[in-house]
């Protein structure tokens, strides 16, 4: 493993990747791996900065009362995607229907469906310069409504969460900040 953020596999005749990825998985523990749109995705562990910003996320979406039993604010949970036989994504965090183990579709994937956030830090790497990318209305594989906000600006969370919850940019670009 090089110490890219993402190293993709492609090729031209289809086989099943699943088996690459799982044999991945037993050998870099902690490597994240996704099969997306039919290429296989292997990122390395996060470092303290975008640790730093989950945590932070995760204090408000804890202080924005979602509702115990009928939600679960957690991270690493796979996402089935219907856009190719074995794709899946596996979020830095999701706020997710408490019920999630009975949305169960394949290979410790679960149901798009009963995802109410997911969210994904990217690293300074990606070139996301500095904003928040808000994503929703999904809809046939696309999402309606994409908003970019910048710092000084505050990002409420849509209501589908199941809790109000609101983000200040600047805090979360701040966070996400290496300390070095």
């Amino acid at each position: 493993m090089s110490g890219t953020p993402a190293e993709v596999v492609a090729c031209d005749t289809w086989f099943s990747l699943t088996p690459i990825a799982d044999e991945i998985i037993e050998r870099h523990p902690g490597y994240r791996v996704e099969i997306i749109g039919g290429h296989l995705l292997v990122t390395p562990v996060p470092d303290a900065p975008h640790a730093r910003v989950l945590s932070g996320i995760m204090v408000l979406l804890f202080g924005g009362e979602l509702h115990p039993g009928e939600t679960l604010v957690a991270q690493k949970i796979a996402i089935w995607l219907p856009t190719g036989p074995e794709d899946y994504a596996v979020p830095d965090l999701v706020v997710v229907n408490d019920d999630i183990e009975d949305h169960y579709v394949q290979n410790n994937t679960y149901d798009p469906a009963c995802f109410r956030l997911v969210l994904e830090v990217t690293s300074r790497n990606w070139q996301a310069h500095q904003r928040i990318h808000l994503l929703t209305e999904p809809s046939e594989g696309r999402y309606a409504r994409h908003r970019i906000h910048s710092p000084g600006e505050i990002v409420t969370l849509p209501d589908s969460i199941g809790a109000k919850v609101a983000l200040d940019v600047a805090a979360i670009i701040e966070a996400g900040r290496p300390r070095r």
